[in-house]
């Protein structure tokens, strides 16, 4: 193969993936850092680092089993305390990590799924109370929210996207989402 067609292969194939890129840190805003601090620590999170300056703090956690952290402190978003939304952990059995939650002290909301099946909507519209019933990957959640309003939603996934066509995991409306048919 010449270098001319080698060249424009490695073109074709990175302008279709691009550059590998890893979520690393989720920033959220919060009022108090050490009250904050004690919440995360009580879920089980590793501390990773609390870093103080002159005028600002740095406090990150790991969840367990995480390669993404999240970031709070003094002086590091401009953000209004309490505003984050739709962060998402993800977990292999909901029940487990509900019961977890709630053994810590969290309130953490019922179990509920999205009856359409793709992903649960922000106002609530097709939302309906429990697992789902065949307890499909990516189909059910809790939430529960951090002491200034940070809203934290747990997802159960038990086999990844996109699967195998065919596969029976998912609900009829992802299979058709991801698969087209």
């Amino acid at each position: 193969m010449d270098s001319e067609v080698r060249s424009t292969r490695k073109e074709a194939a990175q302008s279709v993936s691009g550059v590998a890129m890893t979520l690393e840190l989720a920033v959220i805003a919060v009022s108090d850092a050490d009250r904050s601090k004690a919440f995360y620590a009580n879920l089980g999170w590793r501390l990773d680092i609390d870093f103080q300056g002159d005028d600002y703090r740095v406090i990150q956690f790991t969840p367990r089993g995480s390669n993404c952290s999240v970031m709070f402190g003094k002086n590091i978003t401009t953000a209004p305390a309490g505003s984050s939304r739709g962060l998402h952990l993800v977990v292999s059995d909901l029940e487990d990590a509900r019961t977890d939650l709630a053994a810590r002290g969290v309130e953490v909301s019922e179990p509920f799924h999205d009856v359409g099946g793709i992903f649960h909507h922000s106002d609530g519209r097709g939302i309906a109370n429990g697992f789902n019933p065949q307890r499909k990957s990516y189909a059910s959640y809790v939430v529960f929210h951090d002491p200034d309003g940070n809203e934290w939603t747990v997802q159960e996934i038990t086999t990844r996207l996109p699967g195998q066509q065919g596969d029976t995991a998912f609900t009829a409306q992802l299979t058709k989402a991801v698969w087209g048919s």
